[in-house]
């Protein structure tokens, strides 16, 4: 049996960490000096598309030797438990979405049964599915309105618990809407397949990746540039368009988070690797073995607290504070599953997880 790969492990908590800054800039507010917004902003859409992703590595993980050795009792095993996970999740995002409403594990629910019926296709199948879903978005847009629901002053959604509204925001405009966001999980699922205890798979992957990425941003940049022609309200609409915002998540979005989030993987795999006896890398590792556990507390904590404080001030607060806020409850986080780690095996949500599903 092949050991863990730790750098899966240390990208899942450099996600959950880049998913805490961009939350909490969300919730507590953004206004404030411009070089601290142009730092929180580059996490954007591209921590939560690695977490995604990572989820989808996941899933092959759990997988590979059944599919592989054509196992098909094993196979059917794991089938069952991420059928159960779905479901777990599904609900565990739900029960605190009026506290954060912009959730990312109740669409995991929907995610994962996508991902399940993929499982024994080959690998070219699962690409193009992925692509499949990821072109056919904008197509939706066509004969939707995007906006529907929406008062993006405030990011309350109208009818969120109609079955209507909540069917809209699941599939099409929530914030991470099943189509196209299925696809991360999906090029996920088709990289966990591939050896990456291979350093040289891994290296080309990083290099490609980090080419795509670049590419994407230079051409996002500039297509926006010279087509507004110096316009401001021009420049405001082609970057809904042609920007790599991730609402409305359009495919120049979608294939700049797969390229960044494979970047980011690759490069931990890498550094991880050789840094492996190193006490930042251990630290992150455990920090990502928890990554569920501290995706839920930063929510129900992190917000919480604040929350309890003072409810007034909510959306008010500079984006220094935001953005200091979060990498304190970060660190909070690390310290905590290195001390946790010493005594368990798994944390605490991970461990009720395995428990109820398992």
């Amino acid at each position: 049996m092949k050991q863990r790969i730790i750098g899966i492990d240390v990208a899942r908590a450099l996600a959950v960490i880049g998913m805490i800054i961009v939350n909490f800039k969300v919730v507590f507010g953004e206004n404030g000096l411009p070089w601290v917004r142009a730092f929180a902003s580059v996490f954007d859409g591209k921590a939560a598309a690695t977490f995604v992703v990572l989820a989808g590595i996941a899933l092959a993980l759990m997988t590979n030797s059944a599919i592989k050795n054509n196992d098909q009792a094993k196979l059917k095993v794991a089938r069952i438990r991420i059928g159960k996970r779905a479901v777990f999740l599904f609900i565990l995002g739900i029960s605190y979405i009026t506290i954060w409403p912009a959730d990312i594990l109740h669409f995991y629910g929907i995610y994962m049964p996508i991902t399940l019926l993929l499982l024994t296709r080959k690998e070219h199948t699962i690409l193009i599915s992925g692509i499949s879903i990821i072109v056919v978005y904008p197509i939706l847009l066509t004969f939707l309105n995007y906006e529907t629901g929406w008062n993006f002053d405030t990011l309350d959604y109208e009818g969120f618990w109609t079955f209507k509204g909540f069917m809209r925001n699941l599939f099409f405009n929530g914030f991470h809407p099943v189509i196209p966001w299925a696809a991360f999980m999906l090029f996920g699922y088709w990289f966990g397949k591939q050896d990456l205890h291979n350093d040289k798979f891994v290296k080309k992957t990083f290099w490609m990746s980090t080419i795509i990425f670049t590419i994407i941003q230079i051409v996002s940049y500039l297509s926006i540039s010279i087509l507004s022609e110096g316009n401001q309200d021009a420049a405001l609409e082609l970057t809904e368009i042609l920007g790599i915002n991730p609402m409305p998540p359009l495919p120049i979005y979608m294939f700049n988070g797969i390229s960044i989030a494979f970047t980011v993987i690759s490069a931990c795999i890498i550094i991880a690797k050789k840094f492996e006896n190193s006490f930042i890398i251990d630290a992150l590792n455990k920090t990502g073995q928890l990554a569920l556990t501290f995706y839920a507390a930063h929510v129900i904590f992190g917000m919480g607290i604040i929350e309890v404080i003072d409810p007034s001030k909510i959306g008010n607060y500079s984006i220094e504070f935001s953005v200091i806020y979060a990498i304190v409850f970060s660190l909070l986080c690390i310290l905590f599953a290195v001390i946790w780690r010493k005594h368990k095996k798994m944390g605490p949500l991970e461990w009720i997880m395995r428990k109820v599903t398992d």
